[in-house]
């Protein structure tokens, strides 16, 4: 990949309107990242709407501010982006990495819990993460306050990926400023946002598929039933990798996530033995869930309007299956695809978890 389309590519998953699968989307169908940022506005345009690409210099400058922190960003199709994480539905196609990026090709689990944990569960986390990290394992975990931090710490010795949901030069919560800084230089951090970037709300569900992705497997060690923790295991379980929970109290509202998720079929929890155990059956290529690029040809020429006028009519604020699009339209995969690129970059459409989309 030259120097040019890489970061052609960066500036195109930052325009506005692209996420990751109009990312893969536009690549598939333009070959490369320039071409597909100049045909997005009259893409647009056929959508109804009006466009714009992510600013040069906006873009010169955040690479700047990465390598002044002494990072450097990993693209979909490096030789070192995570393998796992490449065949995650959603995958980030640019992270922003310091530190070791080979841990990430190591045999990764992820803990995960409560910021509010009880002391027994904090310091489980903690000799869990070191008997694992004793036992060749990386620790992937996000920095928060509670299970997460006590995980790195225990993990930090021998190998522990940090991810976080803010810009490398924000700390999160504070107290973790030695913590990260630690992580930076002896493990590996990971963002997919660009310095400066806050903490906000909407970052951290998206932080945690980065979590669940990196992993083979995903422990649960205290979480409550609405905990963000539980979205991490259920992003793990979705794309058929090993969910594990250790079990707590019925009488303790923090261990009911846990017993919940084990009574749903996650592997019980009571040592590193049992963990390795768990995701030592799982052969990687059984992880594979399939490309999630352009279904089918790319479309050569604009799509007919009476095709439009038809994917659009099937469409409504209610979520519907792509592949049910597909099916009811009685149209290509291609075409059905292109329409809803169309719609997307024009802010007509969204696009929603399980490969589900809506009219905005």
């Amino acid at each position: 990949m030259s120097e040019q389309e890489r970061f052609d590519r960066l500036r195109l998953i930052r325009s506005p309107r692209i996420g990751p699968v109009s990312y893969r989307q536009l690549l598939a169908r333009f070959g490369t990242a320039g071409a597909a940022l100049r045909a997005i506005p009259d893409l647009a345009a056929r959508g109804g709407g009006k466009a714009s690409v992510a600013d040069t210099g906006a873009v010169e400058r955040e690479i700047a501010a990465s390598r002044a922190l002494g990072a450097r960003y990993l693209l979909m199709g490096d030789a070192d982006y995570p393998a796992l994480l490449d065949q995650f539905e959603g995958a980030p196609p640019a992270l922003i990495v310091r530190g070791d990026a080979g841990l990430a090709a190591g045999q990764c689990i992820a803990m995960v819990g409560a910021r509010n944990a009880s002391a027994a569960a904090v310091r489980f986390a903690r000799t869990l993460a070191q008997d694992l990290g004793q036992r060749g394992a990386v620790v992937v975990s996000g920095l928060a306050r509670g299970i997460d931090t006590a995980a790195h710490q225990g993990s930090v010795g021998s190998g522990t990926i940090g991810v976080i949901a803010c810009g490398l030069d924000v700390v999160f919560p504070p107290e973790n400023r030695d913590l990260q800084e630690q992580i930076g230089t002896q493990g590996l951090l990971v963002t997919e946002h660009p310095p400066g970037v806050q903490p906000l709300a909407r970052h951290f569900p998206a932080r945690n598929r980065i979590i669940a992705g990196l992993a083979v497997g995903t422990v649960v060690v205290e979480a409550a039933p609405r905990s963000g923790s539980l979205i991490t295991a259920r992003l793990a379980g979705e794309a058929g990798r090993e969910v594990m929970a250790v079990p707590g109290s019925p009488l303790d509202p923090r261990a009911q996530g846990c017993n919940q998720l084990i009574r749903e079929g996650a592997t019980l929890i009571q040592n590193a033995d049992d963990v390795l155990e768990a995701v030592g059956s799982i052969d990687i290529r059984m992880v594979r869930q399939g490309s999630f690029d352009f279904a089918g040809e790319p479309v050569s020429s604009d799509v007919a309007a009476g095709e439009r006028s038809a994917v659009v009519a099937l469409l409504g604020h209610a979520p519907v299956p792509v592949d049910e699009l597909i099916r009811l339209s009685g149209l290509s995969p291609a075409v059905v695809q292109t329409v809803l690129l169309e719609l997307e970059l024009a802010e007509r459409l969204d696009r929603l978890a399980g490969g589900r989309v809506s009219l905005r």
